[in-house]
């Protein structure tokens, strides 16, 4: 396959690449106090809504449910989250951090957060402020619209 000229300087091929350096960066920076960047992913979703299920965190992961269940199966092995059956409804499994859980938790944000004093200290305040807002605009359903010109 010859990839065409240009490719490497189109946007999503930039955003591409900084979500890899990002991901990269948070997986070196995590890795001595026991978490990867997927449990951190797990245990910040977990919680901010606790009592999600498994398919709700596979959804706001952008993941599959085989992959979910792997992560909640080691970080229940761990001891970080547990699963509860619902009050009322006795099959769906809720997830709830352990205080572990959350105490883990706050040393990965706790190293997140200077990775993102890092970054935010190299671009400057104002450049990372727009940064913010045109990666916030990728979130517009429009975004990826295609538009035709009126000839």
């Amino acid at each position: 396959m010859v990839i065409p000229a240009g490719a490497d300087q189109r946007v999503l091929y930039a955003l591409r690449r900084a979500y890899q350096a990002a991901e990269a960066a948070k997986e070196e920076r995590l890795q001595p106090i026991g978490v990867s960047s997927a449990h951190y992913a797990v245990l910040i979703n977990v919680n901010k809504r606790p009592g999600l299920t498994a398919a709700d965190l596979a959804r706001a992961l952008g993941v599959t449910p085989q992959n979910v269940t792997g992560l909640l199966d080691r970080l229940t092995t761990r001891g970080l989250v547990e699963r509860r059956r619902h009050d009322r409804h006795p099959n769906v499994i809720e997830v709830h951090l352990t205080p572990e859980g959350t105490d883990k938790l706050r040393a990965a944000d706790a190293v997140v957060s200077d990775l993102e004093v890092a970054l935010v200290s190299n671009l400057g305040d104002s450049a990372a402020a727009h940064l913010r807002s045109a990666l916030d605009r990728f979130l517009d359903p429009e975004a990826f619209s295609t538009h035709t010109l009126d000839a």
